[in-house]
């Protein structure tokens, strides 16, 4: 092939997997041996399970000669973040206080998953709980994970090894999880296409978590059509999580080829004062997708958000610490040395939010949510950028912390709408820059259709990091 067997996308991939012309065996093969050569580096993994990997690309090639073929997923190499549950396999969440935790059954992703006949690769880096101050600090059990496109940078967090296995291509497809942009800023830094679909669609059961009314699972891929066929194998109905909901899955791969033409899209330029901070490289990619989007036959118009982004964010802040507070409590007053600083810094915000201010949030969350939900249904679809900065070097926390504070994805956590980030090209140095796109509740069809047409027309998928 002309192509590594780890740069396939799972579309091709599984294409030729259910054809007879790949084995599932070679193909995770190709992965090992490329977590081998540069995972020491990109650091991806906090635990690779290739014994378990194996015995399971021999049950898909064993399925799949017998005409057992289970899908468009059988025999594709993945990895969950590791704050999945993962039955007999160690979850410790990159936290020394979970060290020896072994959970007794897996997450419903996994399962699903599983069911669907992938395979599963390991355990992906995170921050600690999947959770933070936005700062890295060298102080966890493992070392952080690193930029494929430039090693001596930031992967975004909390998903860090999500976003660094598939740039890196030590994972086909990763699972990652997105509280206030922990998807798709890790796809932003990392040039992936990073989907946080609508809060309810997948189940969190079996994830560790860090903000009840918040948390979302969500797929990091190279492709969005293999951003598509993860979403439908991984979601619906689960009666152990509350949140869960019970739209049906509709097929994202029936439409996803019919472009924008006829479509109203709203774009977001407008940030106030804080847009002065959106890099240059990261506006153009914006205004690139406007131009792409327009010329084939979208109408695209300017909107604005109901409220500035600095409200947004103290909203999902203050609830985002109360309910990691409530969460953590005893491990914060009980293990606090044992955390990591990055943690620690996080629950001390919510130890010192009063409860007033929390129930203010949740009200004025209400509000926000219901505004931007008015505006997300005035269009067909929202674009907008995600993170405004490219993925910065680890030497400054505080350089750090602004990439994952100046973004544009806290109000489509606080009103629970999908966003995807999508690549949009490369800066001067090489590095991803992105822009986000947006539909209405349970609507990821619409957004996968916008996503796929401007990736269709571009050639940023061509492009891979050199390691």
């Amino acid at each position: 092939m002309d192509t590594e067997l780890f740069h396939l996308t799972a579309g091709e991939a599984g294409r030729l997997l259910q054809a007879r012309k790949l084995s599932p065996v070679e193909l995770l093969d190709a992965f090992l041996a490329r977590i081998e050569a540069v995972d020491d580096r990109v650091k991806s993994y906090l635990l690779v399970t290739a014994d378990a990997a194996r015995d399971a690309a021999r049950q898909a090639e064993s399925d799949i000669m017998a005409g057992r073929w289970r899908g468009p997923l059988h025999g594709i190499p993945y990895a969950v973040k590791d704050n999945y549950y993962t039955r007999g396999v160690r979850t410790c969440a990159a936290s020394r206080l979970l060290m020896d935790f072994v959970p007794g059954h897996d997450a419903a992703v996994v399962e699903k998953l599983d069911a669907a006949g992938a395979v599963m690769l390991g355990k992906l880096n995170t921050w600690e709980y999947g959770t933070g101050n936005g700062g890295v600090y060298f102080d966890l059990p493992f070392d952080p994970a690193c930029n494929p496109w430039a090693l001596d940078r930031f992967t975004g967090g909390s998903s860090t090894g999500a976003g660094a296995a598939v740039a890196a291509g030590t994972a086909m497809i990763a699972m990652g999880s997105d509280t206030t942009g922990s998807v798709r800023l890790p796809a932003a830094a990392c040039g992936l296409q990073g989907m946080k679909p609508t809060y309810g669609r997948i189940s969190r059961h079996g994830i560790l978590p860090n903000c009840y009314s918040m948390d979302t699972p969500g797929p990091l891929t190279w492709t969005v059509e293999d951003s598509a066929i993860v979403l439908r194998a991984v979601s619906g109905h689960d009666s152990r999580d509350p949140a869960s909901g019970d739209r049906a899955v509709p097929d994202y791969l029936a439409g996803l080829e019919a472009g924008v033409r006829g479509m109203t899209i709203g774009v977001i330029r407008d940030f106030g004062a804080e847009g002065d901070a959106l890099e240059p490289a990261n506006r153009e990619g914006l205004e690139d997708m406007v131009r792409v989007l327009r010329a084939q036959g979208a109408r695209v118009i300017e909107v604005t958000l109901p409220a500035p982004i600095h409200e947004y964010r103290k909203v999902t802040s203050v609830i985002n610490w109360t309910e990691s507070m409530t969460i953590h409590e005893s491990d914060l007053m009980e293990r606090a040395a044992d955390m990591g600083y990055a943690l620690r810094d996080k629950l001390m915000s919510g130890f010192m939010t009063r409860a007033v201010d929390y129930l203010a949030a949740q009200r004025r969350r209400r509000e926000l949510a219901d505004a931007t939900d008015r505006l997300v249904r005035s269009v067909d679809a929202l674009i907008a950028p995600c993170a405004f900065h490219v993925a910065p070097k680890f030497a400054d926390n505080d350089v750090l912390r602004t990439f994952t504070s100046q973004n544009v994805c806290p109000p489509f956590n606080a009103s629970g709408h999908p966003a995807m980030t999508v690549c949009t090209g490369f800066d001067a140095d090489g590095l991803p820059t992105n822009a986000q796109v947006v539909g209405r509740w349970y609507d990821e069809a619409t957004v996968f259709k916008v996503a796929r047409a401007y990736e269709r027309a571009t050639g940023w998928r061509d492009r891979r990091p050199s390691l």
